[in-house]
């Protein structure tokens, strides 16, 4: 349970303002179908986060565990300082299949490639080495995905410019800081990273 309220609270916490948000904006306001837009995001999440935790999960037996333990420590120390660096899309950067699909495929064809290397897909990966616990931190860093962006598409705009984004990061960039001192302690003592 543990690793699943983790991986929700982090990664929708870290969402807020990434450009996979941003581009559930863009999505919402040119299409304005939500029910599209939501599915879309949702397969497109599930897919990407299972691979990512999927690599986290084989990283934590392919990898000795003094050497997984460092692993972890990096990853929160890079997450806690890449949260605080905003993002920006521009319409012009979304990356839309060239011939006409529905709104759905649409969504989770640029949705997949946005969240490609971003920091979600990266917490994902550190969450599933961290816990060992696959299904609940895909379940968790997918619930945070939609209930960071469900309500940017239903609310737009008007929700998401009073969203205090600086104050939230520093609270993200404080958990990662938080979950890095933890796997920091467990490295140094040659713990064994379970949840």
């Amino acid at each position: 349970m543990q690793s699943f309220l983790v991986s929700t609270g982090v990664v929708a916490l870290a969402e807020i303002g990434d450009k996979t948000q941003l581009l559930s904006l863009i999505l919402a306001a040119r299409y304005r179908k939500p029910v599209p837009i939501i599915l879309g995001i949702l397969l497109a999440t599930l897919v990407n986060h299972a691979g990512a935790g999927g690599l986290g999960a084989w990283l934590s037996t392919a990898l000795s565990p003094n050497i997984l333990n460092w692993t972890v420590v990096a990853s929160f120390a890079l997450m806690a300082g890449w949260i605080l660096i905003p993002d920006k899309l521009d319409e012009g950067e979304i990356v839309m299949p060239k011939r006409q699909m529905g709104v759905f495929a649409t969504t989770v064809f640029a949705f997949f490639l946005a969240e490609m290397g971003d920091k979600t897909q990266v917490v994902t990966i550190a969450l599933a080495a961290r816990f060992h616990d696959f299904l609940p931190v895909v379940a968790g860093t997918t619930l945070g995905m939609m209930l960071a962006n469900v309500p940017v598409i239903y609310l737009g705009s008007r929700f998401a410019d009073r969203l205090p984004t600086k104050a939230v990061h520093i609270v993200a960039s404080l958990i990662f800081v938080v979950l890095g001192v933890l796997a920091l302690m467990n490295a140094i003592n040659g713990n064994p990273l379970l949840g």
